[in-house]
């Protein structure tokens, strides 16, 4: 079994404090922790920015734990591997004995793993005459089981970060389209307006995106956009509603010419589609049917839809989202996975979502799929419900799909489902609702 007393460096590497704080870290570890060696790495591998360690010194921890024999890292076994220079230079793909001792130096400063030297600096293994380990020297992989909590959730924040980052430039080139084409139909169809002064705006919001783009300096940058977008629509409305009485005036003179009081039509439509209909009578009806271009226009500003310039498929919108309280009164157990155990933002919910998923098996493909939908935060509270649900729902992921087709055809809404989950708490919100 392994010794806690301190060991300080072998040969010239001096002793420090620091060096002192990071063994007393690696040795508090709670009893009965553990954790699968590979999905800990993928974490350290997702929060390496945060943890400040190379790709190439991944690649060396990789090499160490592959000489660790169980799959479950525990504080009850042995946490400490020994392999000499040889092997882990093949382990680590044919790396360098110089650059392995470096990207190790970098393992150690990140706080991942430790050395526990030897008396003569040597790795090596003592056993006793049962056969077992008595004292190991080599490199000890308690600082990565110590620190697990703390790297899943770093992991967990980085890969929601970039999940809101990759949403926040979808909408910003949805944006940039939208303004662009939108100026330069105005300036086509020769609509009132500084379309100029509109353009070199846009254009100098442009250059100031980052190449290295990032929440904060992205977030103020699409707020402008979407501002600039919003007045050019509302140039554009004022426009169709300047060109509406005009056109309404025309249709009322085409209507008083087209109509016929002596036709027989206007009191009995129904001998229209008879079979002894006059031959006047049906000149008469396909007249009437004929139909302008500003016929087509105002019956489509009659019927709640937009001008000919705007008209379009309707394209179904993203669910609309609740307060945050009120996601928490229905769905409290997804608290726990929040940083520090609780959630106090939008934010928190979406780092606790995406630890929650994998959690309950959600494939990666159908989270990223439900987020492109419905949105990172309408996802995140579509899990907290799931989780709250617990065992009612069988398939998680085969459930977050159903759900995700029914929110692009626009048959899915938040409200029914958080409202449902807060009857079956309290009976009492049923009157309320």
């Amino acid at each position: 079994m392994e010794s806690d007393y301190v060991t300080t460096p072998f040969g010239r590497r001096p002793m420090t404090l620091a060096m002192l704080l990071k063994q007393r870290r690696g040795e508090a570890i709670a009893a009965g922790t553990t954790r699968n060696k590979w999905k800990l790495f993928r974490s350290v591998c997702e929060a390496r920015a945060g943890l400040d360690v190379t790709d190439r010194a991944l690649t060396v921890l990789d090499a160490l734990l592959t000489f660790y024999p169980e799959d479950e890292l525990s504080s009850e076994k042995g946490l400490v591997v020994f392999p000499s220079n040889a092997q882990l230079s093949l382990r680590a793909r044919g790396m360098a004995a110089a650059t392995l001792r470096r990207h190790l130096a970098v393992l150690v400063e990140a706080g991942l793993i430790a050395r526990k030297d030897s008396p003569n600096g040597k790795r090596y293994v003592r056993r006793g005459r049962e056969g077992g380990i008595d004292e190991a020297y080599g490199f000890s992989l308690a600082p990565l089981l110590a620190r697990a909590g703390e790297i899943e959730t770093m992991a967990a924040r980085i890969a929601a970060d970039r999940q809101m980052l990759r949403g926040l430039k979808e909408r910003l080139t949805i944006c940039r389209r939208d303004i662009a084409k939108l100026i330069s139909a105005a300036v086509e169809e020769a609509v009132p307006g500084d379309w100029a002064c509109l353009s070199s705006m846009f254009q100098a919001i442009l250059q100031r995106i980052p190449k290295a783009a990032n929440l904060e300096n992205l977030a103020p940058i699409l707020e402008e956009l979407e501002a600039t977008r919003e007045n050019i629509v509302n140039l554009l409305e004022m426009h169709e509603k300047m060109q509406m009485p005009s056109a309404s005036e025309s249709q009322i003179e085409r209507h008083i010419q087209n109509s016929n009081p002596e036709s027989i039509s206007e009191f009995e439509p129904g001998l229209e589609t008879g079979q002894g209909a006059r031959p006047e009578m049906q000149a008469d009806r396909s007249h009437r049917s004929k139909t302008t271009p500003d016929d087509k226009r105002l019956q489509a500003q009659a019927n709640g839809g937009e001008g000919p310039r705007f008209a379009g498929r309707p394209r179904a919108e993203k669910p609309k989202s609740f307060p945050l309280t009120m996601v928490l009164q229905a769905c409290p157990d997804i608290s726990d996975y929040g940083p520090g155990g609780a959630i106090g933002s939008r934010r928190d919910l979406m780092t606790a979502a995406v630890v929650v998923h994998r959690m309950l098996g959600v494939s990666p493909s159908a989270y990223e799929q439900a987020c492109s939908v419905m949105g990172p935060e309408n996802t995140a509270t579509v899990i907290a419900c799931i989780l709250q649900r617990g065992g009612c729902i069988h398939s998680p992921g085969g459930y977050l799909r159903d759900l995700t087709r029914r929110a692009e055809r626009g048959e899915f809404a938040l409200g029914p489902m958080l409202m449902a989950i807060l009857r079956a708490k309290d009976p009492s919100v049923a009157k309320l609702s």
